[in-house]
């Protein structure tokens, strides 16, 4: 892991070429927050491919206006869910009709890392 920083909704683990997001409980996430996501992306992976990575151990909602934001994203190669819950598992087949990028869901982290790592090969 390169970094691990903490923001007033979330906390965000950087790795090399992907990073894991888990979400502060009850979390109404907006465009404003995903700004911040995307700064980090352009201070760690400029030019770089990656994975996002969001590990839903707490319940939050997202704006699905995100997602179209998050498409434009042009390193982003793959985008996935870790989570064992069937709501947050139902939510993200919802959600993956709005983003426009590779978008999995796996039960477990490190499913979700082999995958991250297969896909930027």
């Amino acid at each position: 892991m390169t970094d691990r920083l903490r923001f007033d909704f979330c906390e965000v683990n950087i790795y090399d070429n992907y990073m894991i997001v888990i979400m502060d409980t009850g979390v109404n996430l907006k465009l404003d927050n995903n700004s911040v996501l995307t700064n980090l992306v352009d201070t760690y992976y400029k030019g770089k491919p990656f994975v996002y990575i969001t590990y839903r151990i707490n319940s939050y909602s997202v704006d699905p206006a995100i997602y179209k934001e998050t498409s434009k994203i042009q390193n982003l190669k793959g985008f996935c869910v870790v989570s064992k819950n069937f709501i947050a598992k139902s939510t993200a087949q919802i959600e993956k009709l709005f983003l426009d990028k590779p978008f999995e869901i796996f039960d477990t982290l490190p499913e979700a890392t082999a995958w991250a790592q297969n896909i930027l090969k």
